[in-house]
């Protein structure tokens, strides 16, 4: 069966340019379309391109419109259709007016669909109001019932909050709150890999022998060695990724940078930081 490789984002954290209040000082928007150059540079382009949540900083109306423009941008020059689910700095109601043009409403967000046999799976791991992220019983269910048929090529699931072990034990307080309760439906299914965000850098693992991935921050990167503080990285990257013959691979990829401290967040001293 032929291979399919698809491109992996996350944490791209944009905010309308108009607001002219940068994070860190940094041009988000710039560093999510010199990511997309970096696509389209590939002897191989991939068949779709997968954001797994905090699309934004703010979560504001004006910001996802912004998204919308800059994703359709890119999705032309590229040529592939881009995916998006929602992280903890995401606003459901905001989203679906400014981004998927509806109605606004707080219904969670998630779905799937599949290509060329390979199903993908994205879900939604936001609490409203909390950085923390759970998957709620009702996607539980859905997902039971979808992973209930395999498909020719297995299953991806993406989601925000990571599933696996991290080196930083401050960091492993970020994981997805409810990690056996997804576990339980994965195992035994045909699920073939997890992919995942929210902790700004690269880290693999693996739960019941089904292989997980985060990847880096677009917007910017964490330090994975730090264990007691959070160190704020000017750096950018996102995850390559191939299914062929029923197995997944990863390959990070890193994005040219200057890789400087742009904050430290002490939680023994400093209030928590957006």
């Amino acid at each position: 069966m032929k291979a399919v490789c698809f491109a992996h984002l996350t944490d791209i954290h944009l905010n309308a340019p108009e607001k002219n209040n940068p994070l860190f000082g940094l041009d988000m928007t710039a560093k999510l379309r010199a990511a997309f150059a970096d696509l389209a540079s590939l002897k191989t382009k991939p068949a779709f391109v997968l954001i797994s949540g905090d699309l934004t900083q703010d979560g504001d109306l004006e910001d996802y419109k912004h998204l919308r423009t800059v994703l359709d941008e890119e999705s032309a020059k590229l040529g592939v259709p881009v995916h998006v689910g929602l992280g903890n700095h995401d606003f459901r109601s905001p989203f679906r007016q400014g981004f998927l043009g509806e109605e606004p409403s707080e219904k969670n967000y998630y779905y799937a669909f599949t290509h060329e046999g390979l199903r993908i799976v994205m879900l939604s791991t936001q609490i409203p109001g909390s950085h923390d992220g759970k998957v709620d019983e009702d996607q539980l269910k859905w997902l039971e019932d979808v992973l209930s048929e395999p498909a020719p090529q297995g299953t991806i699931v993406v989601l925000h909050h990571p599933i696996t072990a991290t080196p930083s034990a401050l960091m492993d307080s970020h994981l997805l709150l409810n990690i056996d309760e997804l576990a339980a439906v994965l195992k035994g299914r045909d699920v073939i890999g997890v992919l995942s965000g929210h902790i700004h850098f690269h880290n693999i693992g693996s739960l019941h022998g089904i292989p997980c991935a985060a990847a880096t921050g677009v917007a910017f990167g964490m330090d994975s060695t730090s264990a007691s503080t959070m160190r704020f990285l000017d750096n950018s990257g996102y995850n390559l990724a191939a299914v062929k013959n029923g197995k997944l691979s990863i390959q990070p990829r890193y994005l040219p940078g200057e890789h400087r401290m742009l904050f430290e967040w002490d939680p023994a001293k400093q209030p928590a930081h957006a």
